[in-house]
């Protein structure tokens, strides 16, 4: 298929090193621009990319025949920026938080399919290598019927975070690890969240319980100051229950300058003993990790802009766990258990 000429809004550490090295790796896109008006991020994006044009708005980039556009900005800005590449008839990636509430989310989607183009956030952390390997084995049956479902972003770096760009940490680590259990074991009937609220006024050790419609329930911690992080995950089956320790290293690498195209064994992790199944018997398995994979998002999104499959991540998602993560902020200044998407 002919590449689709995409776009880049916002050149901040997430358009940097997320999303412009894989657009450009990707042979389905052609890495035609960014819109950013700061000189500073201008000149980097001179020294990253030689030659790549530098645009002042939106629709400087659609008038120089993009096709579509990623969105990497503050959080804040997510929303409006969505909708306006979509009016003037671009399709989209956006990247998490996809909005700040639901009602944002829902007039997103509605509008691109009102307009007919490609919407899709972009949850790249379905591609983990960590995640891969959770999401294997409980389709493949090691595990059996999950019963519950545990998953960490914890880190001890108070001074980097919580970002405001991000929106906080419910939003911003909270934004990933909704949509993985909401991938894994499908939709919420109930939330209940904690969170401590920082002294820059936003929330950080964010703790989410989900009870999932399945019965399955999903414990998941976020937090900038842990000094003792969790295991990545821990998900406990019928048959087994599964540890997951080693972390996935795509964004250490991107950040390292290398590529997909660059690095023969992207998304390869180093074997760790502490990754492993556990049984009844007190006996335990070594478990290898899938391939990380996020190198794949923008193909498939491409594919999709050409009408050659589906979105990587389904637009109707975002707006699923926007009413999760609303649930949770609803819960954590109230005490109370909440239901998703209810008429608050």
């Amino acid at each position: 298929m002919d590449p689709v000429k995409i776009g880049l809004v916002g050149y901040g550490f997430g358009g940097r090193y997320f999303h412009a090295p894989l657009i450009s790796s990707a042979r389905e896109c052609e890495f035609i621009g960014v819109v950013t008006s700061s000189p500073e991020r201008r000149a980097l994006l001179g020294a990253d990319h030689p030659g790549l044009a530098a645009f002042d708005t939106l629709e400087a980039l659609a008038s120089a025949g993009a096709e579509a556009v990623s969105i990497s900005t503050p959080a804040d800005t997510h929303s409006d920026l969505t909708d306006e590449a979509i009016a003037l008839g671009l399709s989209v990636v956006c990247d998490k938080p996809f909005s700040l509430d639901p009602v944002a989310a829902r007039n997103s989607v509605e509008l691109a399919e009102a307009r007919g183009t490609t919407l899709s956030p972009y949850q790249n952390r379905r591609w983990d290598s960590d995640y891969l390997t959770v999401r294997a084995l409980v389709d493949d049956g090691t595990l059996g019927e999950v019963r519950r479902f545990e998953s960490r972003f914890e880190r001890y770096a108070p001074e980097r975070g919580p970002g405001r760009s991000g929106g906080g940490t419910l939003l911003d680590f909270g934004a990933h690890l909704v949509d993985q259990a909401l991938s894994l074991l499908g939709p919420v009937e109930q939330v209940f969240a904690e969170c401590r609220i920082r002294e820059s006024g936003l929330d950080d050790d964010v703790f989410v319980a989900l009870r999932h419609t399945n019965d399955a329930i999903s414990h998941l911690w976020g937090s900038w100051s842990q000094h003792a992080p969790g295991p990545r995950f821990r998900v406990t089956g019928s048959r087994a229950t599964l540890v997951v320790t080693t972390t996935d290293t795509q964004e250490e690498v991107l950040v390292t300058g290398a590529t997909p195209a660059t690095r023969d064994t992207w998304g390869v992790e180093t074997a760790s003993d502490l990754d492993r199944t556990f049984t009844a018997s007190s006996s335990s398995t070594p478990v290898s990790l899938a391939r990380g994979a996020w190198d794949t998002y923008y193909p498939s999104f491409a594919r999709a802009v050409r009408g050659e499959g589906a979105p990587p991540v389904p637009a109707a998602d975002a707006v699923a766990t926007a009413d999760v993560l609303e649930a949770a902020r609803l819960s954590a200044a109230s005490g109370l258990t909440v239901r998703p998407g209810a008429d608050h």
